[in-house]
């Protein structure tokens, strides 16, 4: 077990970030010291898929939100396929019965956390309670694209935005919108808007006093002008203390 310590530049509150992935996986969870220390533990692939590791995180000091990212663009895609027309509380338990069943168990302070299959694993998997065969075809999808490097954030990140969009959507069970979230907060593109997520639209609309932004396009990336490099963080920001 390695310790160390981050300094944030800036605000930033753990409490915050870790409603903000509450998903993948449901991280906010009580923690063990008194005081108003922030407590997270987290359980995932690492990025070469070669292993899971476990992290707790723990914050002393709250300055202020701060969203963050999911784990990597392959396990936001897979959620993306698990949370389609069901509750999200469903889809997390069909998560974590896959995980433990198919990926890993990691003990983290003492707690098993769920660490989702890598994707040889993922196309392994035959069936599994509580997923449909078009789900699981989905999920195989996934993770043979994922396998082909098609889900590699750098690469993701190093294409032009409309180009990383268009392989996302190219996946089976991706549509316009989750491939707009993935790119946005798994790949961590820092300056590009997702004009299909209305929340976001509607937050900015009440903080700015413009309804219209939330059904004109044109009025909303006007808007946002005055938000650049920072444009997608604004936008996420927004949403996440509206």
């Amino acid at each position: 077990m390695n310790d160390f310590v981050l300094e944030p530049r800036g605000p930033f509150d753990l409490s915050t970030a870790a409603r903000f992935i509450a998903g993948w996986p449901p991280a906010a969870r009580p923690g063990a010291a008194a005081g108003d220390e922030r407590v997270v533990r987290l359980g995932f692939l690492v990025d070469d898929w070669s292993g899971h590791a476990g992290v707790v995180l723990r914050q002393r000091h709250v300055d202020g939100p701060v969203p963050v990212l999911f784990h990597s663009p392959y396990e936001a895609a897979c959620w993306a396929v698990l949370s389609a027309r069901i509750r999200q509380s469903q889809a997390a338990r069909v998560r974590d019965e896959l995980s433990f069943a198919h990926g890993a168990t990691l003990p983290v302070e003492g707690e098993m956390l769920p660490g989702f299959p890598a994707p040889e694993r993922l196309l392994a998997v035959g069936e599994a309670r509580g997923l449909s065969e078009e789900k699981l075809r989905r999920l195989h999808g996934v993770a043979e694209v994922a396998l082909a490097g098609d889900l590699d954030r750098d690469r993701l990140l190093a294409a032009p935005y409309d180009e990383a969009l268009a392989t996302l959507r190219a996946i089976r069970g991706i549509g316009s919108f989750w491939a707009e979230g993935i790119l946005l907060r798994a790949v961590g593109t820092t300056d590009a808007l997702a004009l299909g997520e209305k929340r976001g639209r509607q937050a900015a609309a009440e903080a700015y006093g413009a309804p219209e932004v939330v059904d004109d396009d044109g009025a909303f990336l006007a808007l946002a002008e005055r938000w650049r490099p920072f444009r997608t963080w604004v936008a996420v920001l927004l949403r996440a203390t509206a």
